[in-house]
C-alpha cells in the first residue's frame, strides 16, 4: 500500500509529488529493520534506483540529528529544529523520477532511537557492509526500479560502505556519490575531531598574540571551543573551594609554566590526547586500550580505509563526492586525498563538488562545529540530481566547483 506525501501550502495541499511504501528487510539472523521506498507520485516505472547508506551513529533512514543547539559566544545557545539530509534526498530525488530506498541502520529506530542495545553495541563493519548488500537486493527486486540502473550514495560512515559495494557489485551498480566522505583510518577521523580542530581554534581565534598562549579565562568561557568536541573545562580545570565558593582553576597538571595561560603545544594538546584515549580508548600504537577491546572498536580499527578501498572501484562506475568546506567531521581535506587516489589511478568518471559555507549536514555552518539546523541547502540537492540525470556527463556544465 502506497501512502502519499504531499506539497506544504493551501494550494496545492491536495498535490501529491511522491508516494512511499514501507518495506521490512531481513538482515538475516532473526534480525530485521525498517525501509521505505520513496517513488514518482505517477507512472509505474521502471525508474532508476538509488540506495542511501546512513552515517555514523544510531542513523535512522533519515539521518535525523535531533535538536540541535547552537552555539555563539555573544548570544549563547538556540535550539534549532532536526535536520533529516536523506528525506530530503529521498523527497527530491524522488519528486524527479528516482525510485529512492532509505533504510535504519540495525538496531536502531525513528529518531535515531536505539531499539536493541545488544545489537547496537556489537556492530562491525562487516555487519554494516552486508546490510547495506541486503538493502541494495531489496532495491533492485521492487518491481518499479530498473535493475539497470542503480545508484549507491553515502553520507559520512556510509560511504565506506558503497564504496565496497561497487567493488563487490561490478555489474550492477552504475553510479555511487560520497557525500561527506571517510577517507582515513578510526584513528585518524578521531584524532581530527578531538585534537586538531579544537588545537586549530586556539591558534586561529583564541590566540590572539600569536605567541603559542591563550587565555585560560577566555578558554573557560569560549561556547565554541567548549564543544570541540571535548568539554575544556573538564579537561584542563579543577574545582577549587574557597572561602567564597568554589572556583574553577587550571589544573596544575597541565599548567607547566604555572600562569593563567595555557600553552598549546604543551599543556593543551597533550590533555586533548589523554582525553581521547580515555575517552574513545583510541592510541595509535595500542590500538585499543580496553581488554577485552569492544568488538565494534575492534572492527572500526582493522578496517580498510577508504583511501585505499576507493581505488579498487571499478573504471565503468562512476563516482560523485560532495563536501562541505565548513565539515568539521570529514573536512574538505579527505574529499581532496580522494580525488587524489582517483586521479592517480586514473578513474575515467570522478567528480569533485566543494561548498564553501557548509558543513557535515550540507547545511550552512562554521568550521568548528557542525551546525544541523535544519533542511540541505537547495544547490547540493540540484548538483546531486544534475549528476545522476546526466548520462554522458558533460564535465564542463557539472564538475563545476562551487567556490564563489
Amino acid at each position: 500500500m502506497f501512502c502519499g506525501l504531499t506539497l506544504t501550502g493551501h494550494a496545492q495541499s491536495e498535490l501529491q509529488t511522491t508516494k512511499y511504501r514501507n518495506i521490512v528487510i531481513d538482515l538475516g539472523n532473526g534480525l530485521d529493520t525498517n525501509a521505505r521506498l520513496n517513488l514518482p507520485a505517477t507512472g509505474d516505472g521502471p525508474f532508476p534506483g538509488i540506495l542511501l547508506v546512513p552515517g555514523s551513529g544510531p542513523s535512522d533512514m533519515n539521518e535525523t540529528a535531533g535538536n540541535y543547539v547552537r552555539i555563539d559566544n555573544e548570544t549563547g545557545s538556540h535550539i534549532y529544529p532536526s535536520a533529516r539530509p536523506f528525506f530530503d534526498v529521498a523527497q527530491y530525488l524522488s519528486e524527479r523520477g528516482f525510485a529512492v530506498l532509505q533504510y535504519d541502520k540495525r538496531g536502531v529506530g525513528a529518531n535515531f532511537t536505539i531499539l536493541d542495545s545488544n545489537v547496537w553495541g556489537n556492530i562491525t563493519v562487516n555487519d554494516l557492509e552486508n546490510d547495506a548488500q541486503k538493502a541494495l537486493e531489496v532495491l533492485i527486486h521492487q518491481p518499479e526500479v530498473d535493475s539497470n540502473s542503480m545508484s549507491l550514495a553515502g553520507h559520512s560512515e556510509g560511504t565506506m560502505y558503497v564504496t565496497r559495494l561497487a567493488i563487490n557489485n561490478p555489474d550492477i551498480v552504475d553510479n555511487i556519490v560520497l557525500m561527506g566522505p571517510v577517507a582515513l583510518g578510526y584513528h585518524e577521523e578521531a584524532y581530527y575531531q578531538a585534537v586538531t580542530l579544537p588545537i586549530l581554534y586556539a591558534q586561529q581565534i583564541l590566540d590572539h598574540n600569536h605567541n603559542g598562549f591563550i587565555s585560560v579565562q577566555e578558554a573557560l568561557e569560549d561556547r565554541i571551543f567548549h564543544s570541540i568536541p571535548i568539554n575544556l573545562t573538564q579537561a584542563l580545570t579543577q574545582n577549587i573551594t574557597t572561602t567564597n565558593g568554589t572556583v574553577e582553576q587550571l589544573n596544575p597538571q597541565y599548567n607547566m609554566n604555572n600562569d593563567t595561560f595555557i600553552n598549546i603545544n604543551d599543556e593543551l594538546k597533550p590533555r586533548l590526547i589523554d582525553q581521547l584515549r580515555t575517552a574513545s580508548v583510541v592510541t595509535q600504537d595500542e590500538k585499543c586500550g580496553l581488554k577485552p577491546c569492544p568488538i565494534w572498536l575492534k572492527s572500526q580499527y582493522s578496517a580498510i580505509p577508504n583511501l585505499d578501498i576507493i581505488s579498487k572501484v571499478p573504471f565503468d562506475t562512476s563516482i560523485l563526492i560532495l563536501n562541505g568546506k565548513n565539515d568539521s567531521q570529514t573536512p574538505i581535506q579527505h574529499a581532496l586525498l580522494l580525488q587524489q587516489k582517483l586521479t592517480e589511478v586514473r578513474h575515467p568518471d570522478h567528480t569533485l563538488m566543494t561548498y564553501p559555507d557548509l558543513g557535515h549536514l550540507f547545511y550552512p555552518s562554521s568550521q568548528w562545529i557542525t551546525v544541523a539546523g535544519g533542511p540541505m541547502e537547495p544547490m547540493v540537492l540540484e548538483d546531486l540530481f544534475g549528476w545522476l540525470s546526466d548520462p554522458v556527463r558533460d564535465i564542463k556544465k557539472i564538475t563545476i566547483l562551487r567556490q564563489e
